[in-house]
């Protein structure tokens, strides 16, 4: 009984600290404060501001009850624990790996602290050079990132994808729908390089083939960009499917190009020309407002003298297919041996070292 007492007081504490620097005492406060507001006679004239402050209130206080609740969990085991009676031990030791399992996901979602990191994610893969290698590859990426939303409970809905010519995809870009779906994907951003025999190569011969991963948060209706008409080009076309067919009679599908960036923005998947083109606009401004973010970002640590990141261009991760298995991030140095299942969707050990990395400052064990 006596180390699963150490084992809650520890927790404990390492919970009560959580919460201090998440700040959860003044979130609940905040909550108080919009419930508050929401009371007034008046609340209800502006509606899409109203609902904006009950969305806030729904947020702020998931989060309180979430981590309060947790907090009560381990004070209540730890009242039980203190009783000392041996007939509440196999309840106490199934209770105490319950809540250790709770506490270390909710440690790592405490990493996910960055104002947009519990947003949707818009998240677009782009083959390489290299032909129907390289298109190969962004398909096998697609599917890898398909299978990790369906294991962890995300909703994901395809707005653009273009075919490869005789195999994969030349780019597809989706949406990924669920709590922190933007922060737990920023891991993945950047290039992924895969070295395999190749199965296009008539002599089967080793290749190596590229992709680039880029990642925005989806704040629909919260980015703060005007976007002149006279900045963007808009083109309409059919939307295709695979082996280039149309999947529409008439010029649904939207191309919008911003001219001063040269940002060009494709959407196919609704059901009307007009959907399209506005959903393409929530995506400019999202790649806009990000480009600008990561801009002040590389600004304010050239001031610091930190290093700056070059950005999309680096790779990121390798995975070596032959002459050996081995999947490799080379940022935190994590690798795996069982590249089946990372190309499956288990992805989430390279998020969490990712993230720790972020936090710390450099990779676990350096």
């Amino acid at each position: 009984m006596d180390t699963l007492i150490s084992l809650l007081k520890s927790m404990s504490l390492r919970i009560d600290g959580l919460m201090q620097r998440l700040d959860i005492a003044g979130k609940a406060h905040t909550a108080e404060q919009l419930q508050a507001q929401a009371s007034a006679p008046d609340f209800w004239n502006n509606p899409d501001a109203a609902q904006k402050v009950m969305q806030d209130i729904a947020r702020l206080k998931e989060e309180v009850e979430r981590w309060q609740g947790l907090n009560t969990r381990i004070n209540d085991a730890l009242e039980l624990a203190q009783l000392d009676d041996p007939s509440l031990l196999d309840e106490l030791t199934s209770e105490v790996e319950s809540i250790s399992a709770l506490v270390e996901r909710m440690s790592l979602q405490a990493l996910l602290s960055g104002p947009y990191d519990n947003e949707n994610a818009i998240l677009a893969i782009h083959a390489g050079a290299g032909g129907t290698d390289s298109q190969d590859w962004a398909q096998m990426l697609e599917r890898m990132y398909l299978r990790w939303a369906e294991q962890n409970g995300y909703k994901v809905e395809v707005i653009e994808r273009s075919e490869g010519e005789e195999a994969g995809i030349k780019s597809v870009m989706f949406s990924i729908k669920g709590e922190y779906g933007f922060g737990y994907l920023q891991s993945e951003q950047g290039v992924h390089r895969l070295v395999r025999l190749s199965p296009f190569d008539a002599a089967n011969r080793r290749h190596t083939s590229f992709a680039k991963v880029e990642l925005w948060p989806d704040i629909q209706g919260q980015i703060d960009i005007e976007v002149a008409e006279k900045d963007i080009k808009i083109d309409t076309y059919r939307a295709g499917g695979a082996g280039g067919q149309h999947v529409q009679k008439n010029d649904t599908a939207v191309r919008i190009t911003h001219i001063p960036t040269g940002v060009v923005v494709q959407c196919q998947n609704q059901r009307s020309q007009m959907q399209n083109r506005e959903r393409a606009l929530q995506i400019l401004k999202a790649r806009l407002f990000e480009m600008e973010r990561k801009k002040q970002e590389a600004q304010l640590a050239a001031l610091k003298g930190e290093n700056v990141d070059a950005g999309w261009g680096n790779q990121i991760r390798s995975y070596v297919l032959h002459p050996y298995q081995m999947v490799k991030d080379h940022r935190t140095s994590y690798e795996t041996g069982n590249t089946g299942a990372v190309l499956d969707g288990r992805l989430n050990e390279f998020m969490d070292a990712y993230l720790r990395m972020k936090v710390n400052g450099q990779p676990e064990g350096a």
